[in-house]
C-alpha cells in the first residue's frame, strides 16, 4: 500500500483542458471547487445549463418539502389529487409563493414546514434575481477584428496592421488598445521560457471609436519583429494578442475585447481591402462584407517586406 502522510483522504487529480488561441494546455493538480466559487460558476456557464440547474434545484426542493408534507397525513387541507402528487403540487405553489388558496396548512406541523419552504423560496428568488441581473447587466463589447494580420509598407516603413470595428456603431469613448506577442525563447543559460513582448502601436488611443480603427505597429529597428520572416517567426511559435477597452457612452460601462492570432494568420505583402466608397452626393459608404478580405500587393510595392512561404 502506498503511504499517505497525515492520513488524509487523497482526492483524485482533475485534468482540465484549456485553449489559449490555437494552443491547448492540459492542467493537473488544481481541484475545481464549484461550491466555493458558485457566483463565478454561474456567471460563466452557458444559458441552457444555467436554466437546467435552476430547474433541478426547484424540483429538488419541491420534492423534499413535498415528502415532508407526505410524512404527516392531514397536515395539508384539501389535498388534490390525493397522495404524494397533491402535496407535491402544494409544495410547488408554496416554494413559488403563489398560494392559490384551495390547499393550505391546517396543523402546526404543516404551518412549520410551509414557513421553512417559504423562507427557502424567498431566498432562492432573491439569489436567482441577483444572478440574472448580474448576467444581463454585464458589459459586453461588440468589437470585431479581422481574421488576419497583414504586413505591408506604410509611410516608408514595414508595418503590421490589424483592423477593428464597432458593430454597435455607438460612441466608445477613450478607446485604447495594446498589442502583445508571446513566443518561445531560450535564455543564455539554456532555460526555455514563454516570453511576453510588447509591440507598441503607432496610435494606441482613439477618442471616439464608432465605426472602424486600423491598428498599426511599425517594424523598424526598435521593433521586436525587426528582421523577422515567416520562417523565423514559425520557429518561435508566436501568439499575437490584441486587447482593447473603452467606455460605452450609452451606459458608462467599461468594455473590453480581445483577439488572438498565430503566425499562420499573418499575410505578408498584403493589404486589407478598402471598405470605403463615396457616392456622387459625397456620402461615404462602408461595406463591412469586405471587412476581412485581404489582397496581395504587387511585388513592386512590397520590397520592404520579407517574403513568406
Amino acid at each position: 500500500m502506498s503511504a499517505n502522510p497525515g492520513g488524509k483522504k487523497r482526492r483524485s487529480v482533475q485534468v482540465r483542458r484549456i485553449r489559449f488561441g490555437e494552443r491547448e494546455f492540459v492542467t493537473e493538480g488544481i481541484h475545481k471547487e464549484v461550491f466555493h466559487d458558485l457566483f463565478h460558476h454561474f456567471m460563466t456557464i452557458g444559458w441552457p445549463r444555467l436554466f437546467a440547474t435552476f430547474a433541478a434545484f426547484f424540483l429538488a426542493f419541491d420534492t423534499i418539502f413535498g415528502f415532508l408534507y407526505y410524512l404527516v397525513p392531514g397536515c395539508i387541507a384539501n389535498v388534490n389529487p390525493p397522495g404524494f402528487a397533491g402535496v407535491f403540487f402544494f409544495s410547488v405553489e408554496t416554494l413559488a409563493t403563489v398560494g392559490y388558496g384551495d390547499m393550505h396548512p391546517q396543523t402546526l406541523y404543516g404551518h412549520g414546514v410551509a414557513m421553512a419552504e417559504i423562507f427557502v423560496g424567498l431566498m432562492s428568488l432573491a439569489l436567482i434575481t441577483g444572478l440574472m441581473f448580474a448576467r444581463f447587466s454585464r458589459p459586453r463589447a461588440r468589437f470585431t477584428f479581422t481574421k488576419n494580420i497583414v504586413v505591408r509598407p506604410l509611410d516608408g516603413r514595414t508595418t503590421l496592421m490589424i483592423r477593428a470595428a464597432n458593430l454597435r456603431q455607438n460612441v466608445v469613448q477613450d478607446a485604447s488598445a495594446r498589442l502583445y506577442m508571446l513566443r518561445d525563447e531560450v535564455t543564455q543559460e539554456g532555460f526555455r521560457i514563454r516570453r511576453v513582448i510588447d509591440l507598441p502601436l503607432i496610435r494606441a488611443q482613439h477618442p471616439m471609436f464608432v465605426l472602424g480603427w486600423t491598428l498599426t505597429h511599425a517594424i523598424d529597428e526598435s521593433s521586436p519583429l525587426h528582421g523577422e520572416t515567416a520562417e523565423s517567426l514559425r520557429k518561435s511559435n508566436p501568439t499575437f494578442v490584441l486587447s482593447m477597452s473603452g467606455s460605452d457612452q450609452s451606459t458608462g460601462q467599461t468594455l473590453t475585447a480581445r483577439a488572438e492570432y498565430s503566425d499562420r494568420d499573418i499575410r505578408w505583402n498584403a493589404t486589407f481591402r478598402d471598405i470605403f466608397s463615396e457616392a456622387p452626393d459625397g456620402t461615404l459608404h462602408i461595406d463591412y462584407t469586405k471587412f476581412h478580405e485581404v489582397d496581395l500587393l504587387p511585388d513592386a510595392e512590397s520590397e520592404l517586406i520579407p517574403k513568406g512561404p
